[in-house]
């Protein structure tokens, strides 16, 4: 019976079966949040012609399975009504087949920037890769990783604006140099009703920033001439104060473009 029991069950493993679609189960850790209805569609028209020319990635549990790989494919065949798809069965953990799935991800070209960012992140910090690890795994300069792991610095309406308006992900790190969310919405904004790409994008904020600064100088010398005000003031009331006991006190203003020197002259004899 043991042997009978291990020959079907290395007749399953890595082979091509036909599975219910009803028993296969979706992949929790599937980074992709969206699917286009239009790519299914036409890929659902290919597969009524041609059939399922890959099969789809699945793992055994208890009497179902789980995918691995192939949702689209698994979504368009359910579109074409079929009732049963190929199947490959892969015997591997659960730990293995969420980084499997993960990295076949994001390895796809149609997968958003925002959606590859999260799963590098999960990647790092779920399964305990180091950025070296992920950029290995992934076929990636290190620097690449860590780009795309700042996008998701972006708040999640930050992150759905920039998808739905077709940005790309050079918009997205060019509005990294803003600091806060409200300012990088206000320059979102801007970029969005003048259709802008990317290099006028990128001029965009950085004029903002520059005029930020500005301000932010004009109202530190704005408050150091307050300052520079009450100290002449103090000068001014000192010598009016000598002059009011007596003391013939005088003194005398120059001012430039640089500083401003006061001479007080307060007489030894307390006359002129």
């Amino acid at each position: 019976m043991s042997g009978l029991f291990s020959f079907t069950k290395e007749k399953q493993v890595n082979k091509v079966l036909e599975i219910e679609i009803d028993l296969i189960l979706p992949n929790p850790h599937q980074p992709r949040r969206e699917f286009s209805d239009k790519e299914i569609a036409s890929l659902a028209e290919s597969i009524a012609q041609n059939g399922i020319l890959q099969p789809i990635s699945v793992r055994k549990i208890d009497d179902k399975y789980e995918l691995i790989a192939g949702e689209r494919r698994l979504r368009a065949a359910k579109m074409c009504g079929f009732k049963v798809v190929p199947c490959i069965v892969h015997e591997i953990s659960s730990r293995h087949s969420a980084i499997l799935a993960l990295v076949k991800n994001i390895q796809r070209q149609d997968l958003s920037f925002f959606d590859e960012a999260s799963a590098i992140e999960k990647l790092i910090s779920y399964y305990g890769m180091t950025q070296e690890d992920a950029a290995l795994k992934l076929g990636k300069a290190q620097s690449t990783i860590a780009n795309k792991l700042r996008l998701l610095r972006l708040t999640q309406k930050e992150r759905d604006f920039i998808i739905q308006n077709n940005l790309t992900e050079r918009h997205a790190r060019a509005l990294l140099k803003l600091a806060s969310a409200e300012e990088r919405l206000v320059i979102l904004d801007k970029i969005i009703k003048n259709n802008l790409n990317v290099d006028r994008t990128e001029r965009l904020v950085d004029e903002y920033i520059g005029c930020q600064k500005e301000k932010a100088s004009y109202k530190k010398r704005s408050k150091v001439f307050q300052n520079v005000r009450i100290f002449v003031n103090t000068i001014n009331k000192a010598v009016e104060t000598m002059q009011a006991a007596g003391i013939f006190a005088d003194s005398e203003k120059i001012q430039s473009d640089e500083y401003i020197e006061y001479r007080v002259r307060i007489p030894i004899s307390g006359k002129i």
